[in-house]
């Protein structure tokens, strides 16, 4: 439900992204408001908390509260081993809880990210990858350096894969794909132009066009033929890229791990040939 909430955000009117922000930031506090409650909080009228509801998909406002109930359990199982923090960074802040605050917005990033990820989008991914002759990547900041991740991954088990660094060398290489290629584009919101139109161009060159964003009807959503969906917790550190960036790196290992089982055998011997080789050069520099 809370992940349901957060993809919709962006898309919300002001009043509805004030009761959504309750619910995000204190499920557990949240599900013991009542409409009257609720919208005396948010600033705003009973009308706008009933629009908000049926807008999540409830008939009902008690379903979602159920519902919330069981989502602050879920959390509250999940991080039950760290310390009992949460909310953004705060001013005053000490590093003990620094530490705290960003295990904890990692840890329910990456449990969000488990439960959302649509493992049939992920297959046809792996189909896709499996069966390219190239794969390129591009992401702007934090999306490039988990490109950077996932070519390096994928050139242990023999794929060919190119990340681009910059907007231009990846639209150029996007106008020359075919449809023997893959290219994919990551970017949290789905809204960075650059990357946008990166897959845009990937595609008019007839390549298969993968995303990995958090919002699914975003612009780099609709340009993709299959869309990994990440549920990153995001702070007021969200220059940071602190939740989006974990929750694209578990999208990649799950992508790099089931294309190396689909070829296991080739899969197992190139990845102990490359760590061989790198074994063999680092312990002959040692001596």
């Amino acid at each position: 439900m809370l992940i349901r909430i957060r993809a919709a955000l962006p898309s919300l009117r002001p009043s509805e992204r004030r009761i959504a922000q309750v619910f995000v930031d204190s499920p557990a506090e949240g599900a013991t408001l009542s409409v009257a409650e609720l919208a005396d909080r948010c600033e705003t009228s009973t009308t706008s908390v009933v629009r908000f509801y049926k807008r999540m998909g409830y008939s009902h406002y008690k379903d979602l509260l159920m519902d919330l109930t069981r989502e602050a359990m879920r959390q509250e199982m999940a991080t039950s081993s760290l310390p009992p923090l949460s909310g953004d960074i705060g001013r005053n802040d000490s590093l003990e809880d620094i530490v705290a605050k960003v295990a904890i917005n990692e840890t329910l990033s990456i449990s969000d990210t488990a439960r959302a990820l649509d493992t049939k989008a992920l297959g046809q991914a792996v189909r896709l990858l499996t069966g390219s002759r190239r794969i390129d990547t591009f992401g702007m900041g934090a999306g490039s350096l988990v490109g950077l991740d996932l070519q390096q991954k994928l050139s242990r088990v023999g794929r060919t894969v190119i990340n681009w660094p910059d907007p231009h060398s990846a639209w150029t290489a996007a106008a020359t794909l075919d449809s023997s290629c893959v290219a994919i584009a990551i970017s949290h919101s789905g809204r960075t132009r650059d990357t946008v139109d990166f897959l845009a161009v990937a595609r008019q060159s007839g390549a298969a066009t993968i995303a990995i964003t958090n919002f699914d009807s975003s612009p780099v959503a609709a340009a993709a033929d299959v869309v990994l969906t990440t549920s990153a917790r995001e702070s007021a550190f969200r220059s940071g890229a602190l939740g989006s960036r974990i929750a694209q790196l578990m999208v990649v290992d799950c992508l790099f791990t089931a294309v190396a089982q689909a070829s296991y055998d080739a899969s197992m011997e190139a990845l102990r040939n490359t760590y061989r080789v790198v074994h063999d050069r680092s312990q002959g520099g040692a001596r």
